[in-house]
């Protein structure tokens, strides 16, 4: 059966090129020009979180360590940092009111297209690029500055790469393999890992490095371009992640890959495989300390990665504790939250909240699994969100007086809230704009902000992250109402939500140890900061009317 109309087939990445295009001349509607009609729930019934989905109550999380700040990444491209609208032919300067939507998040995933950086075979270009004259040093030196982390995401192959297949078999999502050669090779594989090697050379903390071995094209494109300069060790970049949904259903068969075949081309692309493969290969062989992400898989389903696992076992063996050499330091998997199941590809028809969906249950089985390995590696969701437009299966629908920006905003903040009960390290949204404003299909229309304006899933992120960024989550006490536990050194912040999409609302009288007064904060649409007040408690107690828009609260002595 063809499934492709159920998550991001290749007409669809095809679509974010072309309509990109639009959005890199300015020409975003404003939030204030699209109107949504609110529609109440369509039925009184209160849905309940299925048992597998509930985090365990009263478990305590405080070793994980985990900021909540971390949980708030976005997904986006260089055009988001350096394409003035005013001036779109200047690449060498960060667009500053762009760059203030970006500071919003913790982490950006940047889509780097390896036909950017790699447009002739063994010529690599970072600032200018010779497709599209970007300045990628600047991208990632401003993000260091200003305290975002950034995963580099080398995906599809370069025009150079596709060429080598039959005309009527090109397409940039096949595997990075050249035509005819086996894709159950590490050898394969060796030109996608020799890209590593060079990104994670430049942009690695690894200044021992020999010089003879960096590519990078120092030639002008014409009279008075900047050339290339060849730089290592310039400490930019702590991640790379190795391709994208490289476990699709859709698309031609160049574009698959099994599990076994997706760790043979990580195996390459981590440090050469095992470094059998020469010099210049590979990640590790350029900075052994920096992490390689696994590409988000597209059907969240750990037994892929446990395939990956037995792969490394039996082709990469054992480290000197026993451990299996795995050609990964990070998880990494996309899931939407809807009515669907895309483990089963069961077809969907609209978004849900977070906690009615299986993303509960899917966390809980990916953080299981990487901490049944000795290394415990971090488990990371690098694609999440919704979209406005009421036609996509992906939507966030208005429930009762609330918009669908609103209710995507609470969807959105819970997504995060969620996904730090269950041990998850990063959250990646998608994404930072619409790919096509008014669009239709799923994912076009999932932007967190639009023009030079948060959209208000933006504004809740910034105004959590003010509030209480630092703070690690400790435990849940309540299920139905959730409140969450948080704490920075004596300090304690609780967050309450009630789980549901009908406009529900409970009555919880929390318990504040003892305070006298307590502060409560509300989130506010168009704010930097969230409204506050302060009320005496009772016996060290305060009862709350909470909702589906988190509500956060701290005891005062």
């Amino acid at each position: 059966m063809n499934w492709r109309y159920f998550y991001k087939p290749a007409a669809i990445v095809i679509t974010i090129v072309f309509f990109n295009i639009n959005c890199r001349s300015g020409s975003k509607a404003t939030v204030d020009s699209v109107e949504y009609l609110n529609k109440a729930a369509s039925s009184p019934d209160t849905n309940k979180i299925d048992a597998k989905n509930q985090p365990e109550l009263n478990t305590d999380h405080s070793n994980n360590n985990v900021p909540l700040k971390n949980i708030f990444g976005i997904n986006g491209y260089e055009w988001n940092f350096l394409e003035n609208p005013g001036s779109p032919n200047d690449r060498r300067h960060i667009y500053e009111d762009n760059m203030s939507l970006i500071k919003t998040f913790s982490g950006m995933r940047h889509y780097l297209n390896w036909n950017r950086v790699e447009i002739t075979k063994g010529n690599y270009t970072f600032n200018p690029t010779n497709n599209g004259g970007w300045n990628e040093d600047l991208i990632y030196q401003r993000c260091k500055q200003d305290g975002i982390l950034v995963l580099a995401d080398l995906k599809n192959i370069p025009d150079w790469l596709q060429n080598t297949y039959p005309a009527s078999s090109r397409d940039n999502d096949n595997a990075p393999v050249p035509y005819g050669q086996s894709l159950n090779d590490p050898a394969s594989y060796v030109d996608q890992a020799r890209m590593a090697f060079q990104l994670a050379a430049r942009y690695g903390y690894n200044k021992n490095i020999d010089k003879s071995l960096i590519k990078v094209d120092t030639r002008k494109r014409w009279n008075g371009d900047i050339p290339n300069e060849p730089l290592v060790g310039m400490g930019l970049l702590k991640y790379i992640e190795c391709g994208n949904e490289r476990d699709r259903w859709w698309g031609g068969d160049e574009t698959h890959q099994t599990a076994e075949q997706y760790a043979v081309n990580m195996s390459a692309f981590y440090d050469g495989n095992m470094g059998k493969l020469g010099q210049g290969v590979g990640v590790k062989a350029a900075d052994p300390n920096m992490q390689v992400v696994m590409g988000g898989l597209a059907t969240a389903d750990i037994k892929f990665v446990q395939r990956m696992i037995d792969w490394c076992r039996t082709n990469r063996g054992l480290k000197a504790d026993g451990s299996v050499n795995l050609c990964f330091d990070v998880i990494n998997y996309h899931l939407y939250s809807n009515n669907g199941d895309v483990r089963k590809q069961k077809k969907a028809t609209t978004g849900i909240a977070p906690e009615l969906s299986i993303s509960g249950e899917v966390a809980n089985q990916f953080v299981k699994l990487a901490n049944s390995l000795p290394g415990h590696p971090e488990v990371w969701v690098t694609e999440t969100g919704y979209d406005i437009n009421q036609e996509s299966y992906q939507k966030a629908e208005s429930i009762g007086l609330k918009t669908v920006l609103a209710n995507q905003a609470d969807w959105i903040l819970r997504t995060s809230l969620l996904y730090i009960r269950y041990g998850v390290k990063r959250v990646f949204f998608y994404q930072l704009f619409d790919d096509h404003a008014g669009g239709t299909s799923q994912y076009a229309t999932s932007g967190l902000a639009e023009g030079i304006k948060r959209r208000p899933a933006a504004d809740y992120i910034l105004q959590t992250t003010r509030l209480m960024g630092n703070y690690n989550y400790i435990k849940t006490i309540s299920n139905d109402p959730l409140v969450d536990q948080y704490k920075l050194g004596n300090k304690t912040m609780y967050v309450l939500t009630i789980p549901d999409e009908t406009n529900r609302k409970a009555s919880y009288t929390l318990d504040l140890g003892g305070a006298k007064k307590a502060n409560i904060h509300n989130l506010k649409i168009g704010a930097d900061m969230m409204d506050s007040k302060q009320v005496n408690t009772t016996n060290g107690k305060i009862t709350l009317e909470v909702t589906e828009t988190p509500v956060f609260v701290e005891g005062l002595n």
